[in-house]
C-alpha cells in the first residue's frame, strides 16, 4: 500500500500519532530491519504514549489546580514539621484507593496549598479525576447553583470526582446554608471518594469554627476519623530567599 493512503486511513481512524510517526524522518531509520510485528508495536506505543499525554493535559485542565506544584519539586529540607514517613506514604496515593482524606494544616505561607496541589497533580498523573476549589469560591459557585435551581446536579457531579481539594478551609465564616452544603458534599463522598483540605486552623478548632454543634459533629465525623493529618509549622516560605529545593525521594526512608 502507498504511504499517503495509509496515512489518510490512520487519520480517519483517529490514529493521528501513528500517522505522524510514519512520516517522521527517524521512523524508517529506527524500524529498518525489524519484523513487521515489532514495527507495528512501535507505532502503537507511539499512539498510546501520545494519548496518555493528552489525557493528562485534559485531567490537569479540568482540575484547575491553584498552583503548578509537583512532588518532585517539594522542598522538604526546611523545618516545617513534615513527617517524612507519612509524606512517603501519601506519595504512593494508596489513600485514594482506600477513599481516605488528607487534612493539611499550618500557618500562612508554610506550603499547605503547594503540598495539596502537588498531591493533586500526582493524582492526575495516576489518572484520577481531580477538582480544586478555594472554599470561598466553592461557596460562590454553590450559591449560584442554588439560585439557578441546579444545586442537585452540582452535588451529583462533585460526588463522582475521585479527589476534591478544598483550599483555605475556615478562612471565612460559614452561613448555615454553607454548612449544610458542606455536609451534603462530604456525605456523598464518605467511604466512596477522597477529599483533601488545607486550613490555617488546627483540626481541633474546626468544631468551634463550624458553629452548629449538630452539623459540626456530622461534618467532622465524615471527614476526620478516616483521614491522614499533616500539620506544618515554621516561618512563611514566601519570606525565604533560598531557592534550593530538595527532591521528594529524600523523604522515603
Amino acid at each position: 500500500m502507498l504511504l499517503n493512503p495509509l496515512i489518510e486511513q490512520l487519520q480517519a481512524l483517529r490514529l493521528r500519532s501513528m500517522a505522524a510517526a510514519l512520516t517522521h524522518p527517524l521512523a524508517s531509520t529506527h524500524a529498518d530491519g525489524l519484523p513487521f510485528e515489532d514495527r507495528l508495536a512501535l507505532l502503537v506505543q507511539h499512539e498510546v504514549a501520545d494519548r496518555d499525554t493528552q489525557r493528562l493535559h485534559q485531567r490537569l485542565r479540568w482540575a484547575k489546580l491553584g498552583q503548578n506544584a509537583s512532588l518532585e519539586d517539594l522542598d522538604i529540607r526546611t523545618s516545617r514539621g513534615i513527617d517524612r514517613r507519612l509524606l512517603a506514604k501519601l506519595t504512593t496515593l494508596a489513600w485514594l484507593k482506600e477513599h481516605l482524606n488528607v487534612l493539611i494544616t499550618g500557618p500562612t505561607g508554610v506550603g499547605k496549598s503547594y503540598l495539596g496541589c502537588a498531591l493533586a497533580q500526582a493524582a492526575c498523573r495516576a489518572d484520577y479525576a481531580v477538582r480544586y476549589f478555594r472554599v470561598p469560591r466553592l461557596i460562590e459557585e454553590l450559591t449560584k447553583a442554588s439560585i439557578e435551581s441546579r444545586k442537585s446536579t452540582y452535588f451529583r457531579a462533585l460526588a463522582k470526582v475521585d479527589l476534591i481539594v478544598l483550599d483555605d478551609f475556615a478562612l471565612t465564616p460559614l452561613a448555615d446554608a454553607n454548612r449544610r452544603d458542606l455536609l451534603e458534599i462530604l456525605d456523598d463522598r464518605y467511604d466512596r471518594k477522597s477529599t483533601l483540605i488545607t486550613s490555617q486552623l488546627p483540626v481541633e478548632q474546626w468544631h468551634m469554627y463550624l458553629g452548629d454543634p449538630t452539623l459540626a459533629d456530622a461534618i467532622l465525623d465524615r471527614l476526620v476519623h478516616n483521614s491522614y493529618r499533616v500539620a506544618l509549622s515554621g516561618d512563611s516560605m514566601r519570606k525565604r530567599t533560598d531557592p534550593a529545593v530538595a527532591s521528594i525521594s529524600a523523604a522515603i526512608p
